[in-house]
């Protein structure tokens, strides 16, 4: 008991919900009126929960302009931490109303692999695991796991993540793609024809087509310039379109092939300038829910593995 004493935050440090709830409206949304109006209180409310919070950690956290109220530089900052402490909460409220017996995962995705991937194999894994609620969220870049408040994130890169732990699932194997139209408008004879054509650029793979024509044997090559999207998703409609040719992966290409959308233009899948990794927070490595996922991602990503 007495350990537990000396290390609980001291109570005025602990503010409830409802005080956060307004000072973070209020730096949000720019003033007492429009906040007031999002938590369904009056003005006069939200100014007093306002300086409610003040009084309580001793520091004035706006500066009073007139009938304006103007956050402080630190109260920006501290307006950050309670934003993200808030949707944290919130969050896991969720995750237990959704499923009061535990077993809730919190996982973070890159959007395409996450809906074109993982979300049709998904069944098969909540059929094994009944007691488990998966709750998904899309995130295009690493983030900082304590602030976050993730179990676990499915990321495309290196081995390279900031204390987490790491599991490989698979190389990206990228296929050249167009429409069959383009394709008919620009016949290709080879993959050095591809040089002279549009070619649609991804931003977090700025190199892609340089290594895809190294690796078909084409040195010094200098690409032709076409669109820079930030998603395979905007991407691969792009390409369906006409505009120009796509860089896919080989999971996402297949089953714009197959029905007739896409077609590969020409040469082989060249390895990519990546990985696919589950990732997670090292303190969290041994919550059950994610220690079912993993083994669960490990097996059916084996043979996409080679093992």
């Amino acid at each position: 008991m007495h350990k537990a004493h000396m290390t609980a935050a001291p109570r005025r440090l602990l503010p409830s919900i409802s005080l956060l709830q307004a000072f973070e409206a209020v730096c949000r949304t720019g003033s007492t009126a429009a906040a007031a109006r999002e938590l369904a209180l009056t003005q006069g409310a939200v100014s007093r929960l306002v300086q409610g919070l003040e009084g309580q950690l001793g520091v004035q956290l706006f500066q009073r302009d007139r009938r304006r109220l103007v956050p402080t530089e630190a109260a920006q900052v501290y307006a950050r931490d309670v934003r993200k402490a808030l949707d944290l909460i919130a969050r896991s409220s969720l995750g237990v109303r959704s499923n009061p017996g535990g077993g809730v995962l919190s996982l973070a995705i890159l959007p395409t692999f996450g809906t074109r991937w993982l979300a049709p194999r998904l069944p098969a894994f909540l059929t094994a695991h009944p007691g488990i609620t998966i709750n998904l969220a899309t995130r295009l870049r690493p983030f900082d796991f304590a602030r976050e408040g993730f179990d676990a994130a499915i990321h495309f890169g290196r081995d390279d993540w900031q204390g987490a732990g790491a599991m490989k699932l698979f190389d990206e194997r990228l296929i050249a793609t167009c429409s069959p139209d383009f394709l008919r408008r620009n016949p290709v004879s080879g993959p050095g024809d591809l040089a002279s054509l549009p070619l649609l650029q991804l931003e977090t793979r700025p190199d892609a087509w340089a290594q895809w024509f190294s690796q078909h044997g084409i040195e010094g090559a200098t690409p032709a310039r076409g669109m820079m999207f930030d998603q395979f998703a905007t991407m691969t409609q792009a390409a369906i379109a006409g505009v120009g040719l796509a860089l896919l992966p080989a999971f996402l290409a297949a089953g714009e092939i197959a029905e007739g959308r896409l077609v590969r233009a020409c040469g082989t899948a060249a390895t990519g300038v990546g990985s696919y990794w589950l990732v997670w927070p090292e303190t969290g490595a041994g919550h059950p829910p994610l220690q079912a996922f993993r083994a669960w991602l490990g097996t059916i990503t084996a043979p996409l593995r080679g093992d």
